[in-house]
């Protein structure tokens, strides 16, 4: 039809949705794992079992080295690999989609990834035999993890495109969306700000980032450790925005919380030297000031269409239970065992009810200051009886 959007191939979408991200990520991955061997004049034994485990370690798979677990794997790359699937889903899903087409969209974000998981744990399998170092993953744990990363993905994207004929077409309250779009925004606001205080801490903490750096005297060794410190970024932030709602984080012994910090050895990893050093001054306190402009982040997205008390309320406790699950899905994502290090994360017992608790308490004293609370009972201030 002249001026309107082309057709689509079903088949074509499928596919992209299929193994569009996936194979994205593996050539990155490959290109990556090929310069480095170049680089270090080695050879390309175990090459492929090396891209295989990388892609499973994109999906949070532990990876398992002479015998030493590499538990804490970047948030950057699994991030990304939920909004590729996201993506694709979103642009494959059309508003009036039927629920057969959906749910084979759906099958197509879940299915290749899992055949593309399969075929790695048979290449690293393969390539332990040759690299006795190497250990292949458990198979049911590396396909929870895949499922679980390209199901958020997918959840995303449908829900991106169908979501308000969801609400339509079920008994759910019409503010749900206020309060995911609310949650959204109080993320954002707590990692944006947890960010920003991390670039401060670096600045602080030069010298230290300095000696992290001269571990290594070669340009490629310092370019790799940039690379990973990159990769690192989302892991720290979300340490500092467990620190900026009165929970804590710990790489092994060492503890950083906004009121103490109990010192230890940290890997060499230059973004790991924005650590709070003790003793502790009384300017890290001021980071709870984060977590009550996260809430007012909240109650200013659930203020913006006014509703009667108790379902205002409703809207702005639900908004603060979905960003804490949020938020404690991504600290358990970024936690895990590294090495002789020990467990490396937040504490998972206080950082999600600590970002409810911020986000319900100050999210809704912002919606009744600012009128997010009607007067009437249909959601209208009420009228004044006539004189």
């Amino acid at each position: 039809m002249a001026g309107g959007k082309p057709a689509s191939n079903p088949t074509r979408d499928l596919v992209r949705v299929a193994f569009g991200p996936s194979v994205v990520a593996l050539t990155v991955i490959a290109a990556v794992t090929l310069l480095q061997l170049l680089i270090a004049n080695s050879d390309m034994t175990g090459a492929s079992g090396a891209i295989a485990s990388m892609w499973l370690g994109v999906h949070q798979v532990p990876i398992s080295i002479d015998g030493r677990e590499l538990g804490v794997l970047p948030l950057l790359p699994v991030l990304l690999m939920v909004a590729g699937t996201a993506r694709t889903t979103a642009q494959a899903t059309s508003e009036g989609a039927s629920w057969f087409v959906v749910r084979w969209i759906v099958a197509s974000a879940l299915g290749g990834p899992l055949l593309i998981a399969a075929i790695s744990l048979a290449v690293i399998h393969d390539a332990a035999s040759v690299i006795t170092e190497l250990q292949t993953p458990q198979a049911l744990n590396a396909f929870t993890h895949v499922l679980v990363v390209h199901a958020i993905g997918a959840a995303i994207g449908v829900g991106s495109q169908l979501g308000r004929r969801v609400l339509a077409e079920t008994p759910l309250p019409n503010w749900l969306a206020d309060s995911l779009r609310a949650a959204a925004a109080g993320m954002l606001a707590l990692f944006g700000l947890a960010g920003a205080v991390t670039v401060i801490s670096l600045v602080v903490h030069w010298g230290t980032m300095h000696e992290l750096y001269a571990i290594t005297d070669s340009l490629f060794g310092q370019l790799s450790l940039t690379l990973l410190a990159l990769l690192y970024v989302p892991n720290v932030v979300v340490g500092a925005a467990a620190m900026a709602v009165g929970s804590s984080a710990h790489i092994g012994p060492a503890l950083f919380s906004a009121f103490t910090v109990l010192g230890g050895d940290i890997p060499a990893v230059p973004i790991l030297a924005a650590a709070p050093t003790p003793p502790l001054g009384p300017v890290w306190v001021a980071l709870l000031i984060i977590g009550a402009a996260s809430g007012v982040a909240v109650g200013q997205q659930c203020a913006r269409r006014a509703l009667p008390l108790l379902p205002a309320l409703a809207k702005v406790l639900t908004a603060a239970f979905i960003a804490a699950v949020a938020m404690a899905l991504l600290g358990f994502a970024g936690g895990g065992r590294l090495g002789n290090f020990g467990d490396v994360g937040v504490d998972q017992a206080t950082f999600g009810p600590a970002v409810f608790c911020w986000f319900a308490a100050i999210g809704a004293l912002t919606v009744v200051m600012i009128g997010g609370v009607a007067r009437g009972a249909a959601g209208t201030p009420a009228m004044s009886p006539a004189a």
